[in-house]
C-alpha cells in the first residue's frame, strides 16, 4: 500500500466508522487540552435559541479560555462534531431529549451546533413550558426537548415546589411517556432533582388518602424504584429496531471548592481553567451505581453517554454569576455574593455540553 499518510487521513475522514469505536474507547479516561485554534460552532449571540441562563458572555463573562479546551480520550480519537453529518443521521427522524435543565443544556447545545447551517426559512422553533420542538424542514427532522426532571411523575414537574413539599409518583411515567412514543432517538437523564439532601416522599399505586399516603425513602432507594419504572416502560414499549435509546450520565456539580484544593474558594466562581486533580467528586457514586445496575438488567440496549468524569475537571465552565434566576439576571449585589448566588450546576454555552454532543454524535 503506497498511499501517503495524508491520503490515509483523508480516507479516514470520509468514513466515520473508523474514527470512534465505543467498545474500544473508555471516554472517561483522558485529559482536557488547550487548543486556541478551536472555535465553537456558535456563540451565545449567534444562536437565537439559547436561554439567558446559559448565555454567559451575553451576561457579562469576560474570559473566554473555557471555549478552547478539547477533551482527548487516552485510547481513541473523538470525532469533531459535524453538523451536516448530524442532520443527515436525523433525516426523517424525531430526536427527543427528556429530563431536567441539564438535559435542556445539552439539547440547546445540539440545536445551536446544527441550526446555523440551515437557512432561516427552512427551520422553526416552537418553545413550550414542557415540550419544545426545533424543526429542520428540509431534513424532515425534529430535535425536541421534553421537561421531566425526575422522568417519573411528580407534583413538581410544572409548578416547581419547595423540595420539602415534593412528592414523587415512583411507579408511573405514563403522563410523560405518551409524548416520547414514536421518537426514533431518545436521550434521557435524571439526577440533580433527586439530590435535595432530604429523604424523598414517594407514592405508588393509588392511595385512597391521596397525597397523605406517601412513604419517605432514602434518595438512592427512591431513585432505583423510579428508574426501574422508566426502564420497564422502555422495555415494554420501545421497539429497538426502530428506536435508539441513550442515557446521559451524571453532570457533576462544583459547589465545594475544597474538592479541587481551594479552601477559600467561592464554589466555581472565578475559576478559569480545568482542574487536573480532584479530591472529592461532584457526583454521587451510589447514584451512579444505581443507574448502572438498572441499565444492566434491561432488555432494550441503552447506550450510555458517559459525561461524568470528563465534566468533573471543568470547574471553569459553569454559568456561575453570569446567569439568571427567576426570569431576571443577577443584580450587582447578588453577583458580589457568589458563595450564595453562583450557579455551579449549569454550564455556559458554548461550552462543556458541546463535548457531550460530540460523544453522543459519535455513538449515533
Amino acid at each position: 500500500d503506497h498511499r501517503t499518510a495524508e491520503e490515509n487521513v483523508e480516507i479516514l475522514e470520509i468514513d466515520d466508522r473508523f474514527e470512534f469505536d465505543p467498545e474500544e474507547c473508555d471516554i472517561g479516561k483522558g485529559k482536557w487540552v488547550f487548543n486556541r485554534s478551536i472555535k465553537p460552532l456558535y456563540t451565545d449571540t449567534s444562536c437565537p435559541y439559547l436561554d439567558r441562563q446559559f448565555s454567559c458572555v451575553k451576561n457579562g463573562r469576560l474570559d473566554f479560555d473555557y471555549h478552547h479546551w478539547e477533551w482527548q480520550p487516552e485510547d481513541c480519537d473523538l470525532p469533531r462534531f459535524n453538523p451536516e453529518l448530524a442532520l443527515q443521521k436525523l433525516r426523517g427522524k424525531r430526536l427527543l431529549f427528556a429530563g431536567d435543565s441539564l438535559q435542556r443544556n445539552q439539547w440547546e447545545s445540539f440545536v445551536c451546533m446544527v441550526e446555523w447551517t440551515i437557512p432561516p426559512e427552512k427551520k422553526s422553533m416552537k418553545r413550550g413550558k414542557v415540550h419544545s420542538v426545533f424543526k429542520a424542514k428540509e431534513y424532515n427532522a425534529t430535535i425536541e426537548f421534553y421537561w421531566a426532571p425526575f422522568l417519573i411523575e411528580s407534583n413538581t414537574d410544572i409548578d416547581v415546589l419547595d423540595p420539602k413539599k415534593r412528592i414523587l409518583k415512583v411507579d408511573s411515567v405514563a403522563k410523560h411517556s405518551k409524548h416520547w412514543e414514536g421518537a426514533d432517538i431518545l436521550v434521557f437523564n435524571t439526577y440533580v432533582w433527586w439530590m435535595s439532601g432530604l429523604r424523598l416522599k414517594t407514592l405508588w399505586g393509588s392511595f385512597v388518602n391521596g397525597d397523605e399516603g406517601y412513604a419517605e425513602l432514602d434518595t438512592a432507594v427512591a431513585y432505583q424504584i423510579g428508574l426501574k419504572t422508566w426502564a420497564n416502560w422502555i422495555d415494554s414499549t420501545v421497539n429497538p429496531n426502530k428506536t435508539r435509546v441513550f442515557f446521559t450520565t451524571i453532570s457533576p456539580i462544583h459547589t465545594r471548592s475544597e474538592e479541587w484544593g481551594k479552601t477559600d474558594g467561592l464554589k466555581c466562581f472565578n475559576e478559569t481553567k480545568p482542574v487536573k486533580k480532584l479530591r472529592g467528586s461532584g457526583s454521587d457514586k451510589e447514584m451512579m451505581s444505581v443507574v448502572a445496575g438498572v441499565l444492566k438488567k434491561m432488555k432494550v440496549a441503552v447506550t450510555v453517554v458517559n459525561i461524568t468524569q470528563l465534566s468533573e475537571y471543568r470547574v471553569d465552565a459553569h454559568s456561575s454569576i453570569y446567569t439568571e434566576t427567576g426570569g431576571r439576571l443577577l443584580n450587582d449585589e447578588e453577583k458580589a455574593d457568589p458563595g450564595r448566588h453562583a450557579d455551579c450546576i449549569h454550564w455556559c454555552l458554548p461550552g462543556v455540553p458541546d463535548t457531550w454532543n460530540r460523544i453522543f454524535l459519535a455513538h449515533l
